[in-house]
């Protein structure tokens, strides 16, 4: 049946869970084939499931849109994994495009992630060394209002996706989000103490004249 036909079905939302990203190591004494001299890291984004179950079954395929100085810069990927690796220096946004199968008659998805290739809150005590991996990893759903009859048959063939308890080790983008936040609040309380160790020094001094 071609996209379109399909009557929607009103007052009807379907929600599909999703988990997107990359991860990035450094290079050790063995570099990638063909990397350029001024690359010093190897990186992977990728759109999936929440626990790499397939979700080809919505997606058609994913569109990268890399830093204009990488060649062939937009890069489409049309069969799972929906990732793609490729090696870099520097960090940059990365525009990721979703379209959605034929059936699902939806408009593409499209929004940024941010490439991270150094450990940010760390770095001062715990210097990346190579081969150690750094995950930026976020959780969204892709949401599908009034989803046509066709297309509602394909999502309620698979049940939904369940989420890892963010407990476990396979939730990293769980333990992620969690661990930068206790690094921030950590820095912040280091920096107000610096600052009332400053104030008291400064007002002894005075107080000493």
């Amino acid at each position: 049946m071609p996209p379109g036909v399909s009557k929607r079905i009103k007052t009807l939302s379907v929600s599909r869970p999703i988990i997107y990203g990359n991860t990035a190591k450094k290079f050790g004494e063995v570099r990638p084939p063909n990397a350029p001299a001024e690359h010093t890291h190897l990186w992977t984004i990728f759109v999936r499931g929440p626990q790499n179950e397939d979700i080809s079954y919505i997606i058609k395929k994913v569109v990268f849109k890399l830093h204009d100085t990488y060649p062939n810069a937009t890069r489409t990927i049309e069969a799972p994994p929906f990732e793609l690796t490729e090696t870099g220096w520097g960090e940059f946004e990365i525009n990721i495009k979703i379209h959605f199968v034929d059936e699902a008659n939806e408009k593409m998805v499209s929004f940024y992630h941010h490439l991270r290739l150094h450990p940010y809150y760390n770095i001062k005590w715990e210097p990346q060394k190579p081969n150690d991996e750094i995950s930026s990893i976020f959780y969204d759903e892709l949401v599908f209002n009034e989803p046509n009859e066709e297309f509602f048959k394909i999502l309620m063939s698979r049940p939904g996706s369940l989420l890892p308890s963010n407990k476990t080790e396979t939730c990293v983008f769980s333990k992620q989000l969690e661990q930068e936040e206790i690094d921030r609040i950590n820095m912040g309380i280091d920096k107000v103490d610096e600052e009332i160790k400053e104030l008291k020094e400064k007002i002894a001094k005075q107080l000493g004249n």
